[in-house]
């Protein structure tokens, strides 16, 4: 500890809780001068002896030009005065004016002077400066700091920043709060315009409730200020030339927020309560502005853009994300928004982030954001490398309920907010009542995010005036509460009769207000009605949203640009020592292309991403492992054995136009495919891939395959191209490392939503990461869902050579190369997919067994959906003699693909084959624990494929049974 003498005044170097904690360590000194610290001592002694004037009483002998302590008891009152300001900063919010149905008044004992062994007179003896330092003016004795200090910390804001550890945000928080930075005076017109905007937030409400009566809403009244916050933080960034802020929210207040935020017409809204709608098909078969009003979706869960003039030049765009009931999953994918809408992707290396170019605003419900844990995912990426925004807005809509269950049942904390000081993100919490103090909160808010870029949550505690919707009686769960509810003045009265009694405006100029805004809506209402009588109820248009299947793309590349692309993949600066081990690992893959070379799985993706950066096309790929591959096949960064310094050779590629970011990421699946879908939904041109550790820990973030990415673009029109690498195999390592659940992902599919596939050669999964970046952008986009190997990563069975990565492409099925040659033999056709292909073609390659199954052929199914139907039936009428089809999977009978193949192979059928099923029984588990077993099974699974007699007679049904 460095300690800076001042002879002078030796207290002036200290202040605040450094002061009394120097004063304790002077007292100690006094007594014994042993016991403190030898660096305090040698401070203490420099400062002179001290002189006692009786027993326990001393004066210093150093003459001072401001007043110091000369007494015990006085230094005493000073450490006390120090504590009791501290506290109140620290605790103030315990004793806040934050509830607008509660009164305050009582005082906190902790911030009580008496409470402190201190009296007034005492407080006034004392010199501010001895106690506050960079005191505002006005101030001059203690007295006067604790009344000041009261009147900041206890009001209707109270701030929680003591979790913050950084001293300079700290120090500034503080300094802004006390300093009357956030007091913004405020003319006639700002405040009639707030008023204004109050009246047009309620009156839109009260108009919905009286005219469609029961129908659901999901109210914004009680936390109205949210409306006028947004606007202001919204102002604030346009002015700075802000180009996107990004909201997200669920459905409480949503059709206020798209109603004045993101200013979506009344007559639309209320349109869609008179069940109209325009008609949602356009020229290209899209939906026409979806957002309007489809029956894809309810009203309070749809989204909407609108631009507005920002700073100079700058069009600031504000997005409303779409978000299903889900609640707080829409927080990471208006997170991925940000990231996407910040960087700029046109050039080589990392993407280049800019944070200043956009910001994210959400906003939480009270029961919801202690409650889902996909909201302290979302705090967490805030301050990760490969996730952070620049910092968030957070608001709490704090309602104090959450649907029926009060908040002592929903949480144990004091506030819903506790959650985020466990990230040191600062908290105010501000009485929903007062609209002034509520765009102070905002504002902090904004300029703390501009400052210091790291996230900021405001707690909006007001309350619910309704049920949870309009159809709900609260007060059969909540009747004290509702009983006041009903008796509390709306907002915009009581800041109406605030600005009357302060002589702002008089009762004719509020009244005028509130007749402008029923006139408005009334006029709205009947434009809308009569666009329902001109246009009549569109009907579901579902192709207007289907996928367009996709066309035949070349995905091949030249040998020599392969030939090229893998030299510069090998390429480290000098001086970077690669792992000995790996580096050997690496080396073997420059001679992959040629004549006798092999390309394995790692190396087809480094050569395929190579390309798309060469093509133009920006890569980003996350996950746990991301950077060396769970399965340590991947290697993409590498780490200097010496210095641990990274390097990606896909950042050097000379012929890339387009940027390459691959970030490991947390142990979250739910929170980073929502990032990652969300920026890819905003970057559309960005090959934007997520791959799980294990397939099977994508069952954490199951609702965003249900909610966003398998229906997003039925529901609200929103494309996306996001790669989804789910590891897949069953390899004898249990229930929670074999299945990717795949038949979840087959069950979601429809309307080609998205392309399934599990692949077996690196040729294979090379062409089809290809077809999906030729595809960005494009009517035909679609997620793709890949189940990936794990131990066929390096399996010689799926090594391709040269030529197929460079003449190829990528096939829907293929067919067992060494089966079917005499096809008037052929009496079994068998269809499987991914590692169990592999494993039968690994058993006939060791038994030599090809020659002896002539009547034996097998296909290998690469896309499982959109179904390659007419490539199969191509391939049955090959063969005239065939009896039997069969599905064989690793997976167990009631997992897997058969549900969902079952009903496709009947109907190929036609009723003149037999349908057999070959694989595991139905069970509760994907897969046993024991590895001897899963070979056994294995084995079975293989020998009563490969052996035609081995299959029992068919049931009712004609399919075999096992």
């Amino acid at each position: 500890m460095t300690i800076q003498k001042n002879q002078q005044n030796p207290w002036r170097n200290f202040h605040g809780p450094n002061l009394g904690y120097v004063m304790e360590q002077y007292e100690l000194y006094v007594n014994d001068a042993d016991t403190v610290n030898p660096e305090l001592k040698e401070l203490f002694v420099s400062w002179g002896p001290p002189i006692f004037v009786e027993e326990n009483q001393f004066q210093h002998s150093v003459e001072s030009s401001s007043p110091v302590p000369n007494d015990l008891a006085g230094t005493k009152k000073i450490i006390k005065t120090v504590k009791l300001l501290d506290d109140i900063r620290s605790y103030g919010h315990l004793a806040a004016r934050i509830n607008p149905l509660e009164n305050n008044e009582n005082d906190d004992p902790i911030l009580s002077p008496e409470q402190y062994g201190l009296s007034e007179d005492d407080l006034k003896a004392i010199p501010v400066e001895l106690v506050w330092t960079d005191v505002p003016k006005g101030i001059h004795n203690a007295l006067d700091a604790v009344n000041k200090l009261k009147n900041v910390y206890t009001g209707s804001l109270a701030y929680e920043f003591g979790h913050v550890h950084n001293m300079e945000e700290r120090t500034w928080l503080t300094t802004m709060v006390e300093n009357g930075s956030l007091i913004r005076e405020r003319s006639k017109e700002e405040r009639k315009s707030l008023l204004k905007r109050l009246a047009d937030v309620e009156g839109f409400e009260q108009f919905l409730h009286k005219t469609f009566v029961g129908q659901k809403r999901f109210s914004i009244e009680g936390v109205d200020m949210l409306v006028p916050m947004l606007e202001n933080a919204v102002r604030e960034g346009a002015a700075d030339g802000v180009r996107n802020v990004m909201i997200g929210m669920a459905h409480r207040g949503r059709l206020s927020v798209l109603a004045h935020v993101l200013e979506k017409p009344y007559h639309k809204i209320f349109s869609e309560f008179q069940h109209s709608s325009a008609k949602p098909q356009g020229p290209s078969g899209d939906l026409l502005d979806i957002s309007e009003g489809w029956t894809g979706d309810v009203k309070y869960h749809l989204g909407r853009d609108r631009f507005m003039k920002g700073s100079g030049a700058v069009r600031t765009r504000i997005t409303l994300a779409n978000n299903p009931s889900h609640l707080e999953f829409v927080d990471p994918v208006v997170e991925g928004f940000a990231r996407a809408a910040q960087e700029e992707r046109h050039h080589t290396g990392y993407p280049r982030q800019d944070t200043s170019k956009a910001f994210a605003i959400l906003v939480h419900g009270d029961a919801a954001f202690p409650g889902q844990g996909i909201v302290a995912e979302t705090l967490n990426l805030g301050g990760l490398r490969g996730y952070r925004t620049g910092g968030t807005i957070h608001i709490i809509a704090n309602n104090m309920v959450g649907f029926t269950t009060d908040s002592h049942d929903s949480r144990f904390t004091r506030y819903a907010s506790d959650l985020a000081k466990g990230y040191e993100i600062p908290v105010v919490h501000v009485n929903a009542d007062d609209p002034e103090a509520c765009l102070e909160a905002i504002y902090l808010a904004y300029q703390y995010r501009v400052r210091f870029k790291k996230d900021f949550l405001i707690d909006l505690v007001g309350y619910r005036r309704f049920g949870h919707n309009e159809m709900d009686d609260p007060a059969v769960t909540q009747p004290q509460v509702y009983k006041k509810v009903t008796k509390h003045p709306t907002v915009r009265e009581l800041y109406a009769d605030q600005l009357k009694a302060n002589g702002t405006l008089n009762q004719e100029e509020i009244q005028q207000i509130y007749s402008s805004v029923q006139d408005t809506l009334q006029a709205e209402y009947e434009k809308a009605s009569e666009k329902k009588q001109e246009e009549p109820l569109a009907e579901v248009m579902v192709p207007g949203v289907i996928a367009k299947g996709i066309p035949s793309i070349a995905t091949k590349v030249h040998i020599d640009t392969l030939r090229e692309l893998n030299k510069d993949l090998l390429k480290w600066p000098d001086g970077f020592y690669v792992y000995p081990k790996l580096k050997r690992i690496l080396e073997r893959r420059e001679n992959a292309l040629e004549q006798n070379g092999k390309v394995e799985w790692a190396l087809a993706e480094a050569l395929a991403f190579a390309a798309m950066l060469k093509e133009g096309t920006p890569i980003r790929l996350t996950g746990q492992d991301s950077e060396r591959g769970t399965f340590a096949q991947r290697h993409i960064v590498l780490h200097d054995s010496s210095t641990n310094e990274t390097f990606s050779p896909l950042h050097r590629i000379p012929q890339a136009r387009a940027s390459f970011a691959v970030h490991n990421s947390p142990l979250s699946e739910a929170g980073v495919i929502g990032f990652e879908y969300g920026y890819n939904v905003f970057a559309p041109e960005t090959l934007v891939i997520w791959e799980g550790q294990y397939g099977d820990f994508a069952n954490t973030a199951q609702p965003y395959f249900d909610q966003f990415i398998s229906a997003g673009r039925a529901k609200w029109g929103q494309k996306s191209g996001l790669v989804l690498l789910l590891p897949h195999g069953y390899e004898g390592q249990g229930p929670e490392h074999s299945s990717a659940r795949k038949e979840r992902f087959l069950q979601l599919a429809a309307e080609n939503n998205w392309t399934i596939a599990n692949v077996t050669s690196s040729a294979q999964y090379f062409h089809i990461l290809r077809r999906q970046a030729a595809i960005l952008g494009s009517e035909f986009v679609r997620p793709l869902v890949i189940m990936t190997p794990k131990s066929l990563l390096r399996h010689p069975l799926t090594a391709s050579v040269g030529t197929e990565l460079s003449e190829g492409h990528f096939q829907m099925v293929v067919e067992q190369p060494q089966l079917g040659t005499k096809v008037n033999k052929v009496k079994r056709l068998v269809l499987t997919t991914g590692k169990m292909a592999i494993d039968l073609a690994a058993h006939i390659e060791a038994t030599k067994e090809a020659r002896s199954l002539d009547e034996i052929h097998i296909i290998r199914i690469e896309q499982l959906y959109p179904f390659p139907k007419d490539e199969v039936k191509a391939i049955l009428q090959r063969y005239p003699h065939l009896e039997e089809m069969v599905w064989v999977q690793e997976e167990p009978k009631n997992m897997g693909s058969w549900h969902y193949i079952a009903p496709i192979l009947f109907e190929l059928a036609s009723g003149s084959l037999k349908v057999g099923y070959i694989g595991r029984p139905d069970r509760s588990s994907p897969a046993g624990g024991d590895p001897l077993v899963h070979k056994k099974e294995q084995e079975r699974i293989v020998h009563q494929t490969l052996k035609i007699d081995s299959l029992v007679d068919t049931d009712k049904q004609g399919v075999w049974l096992l």
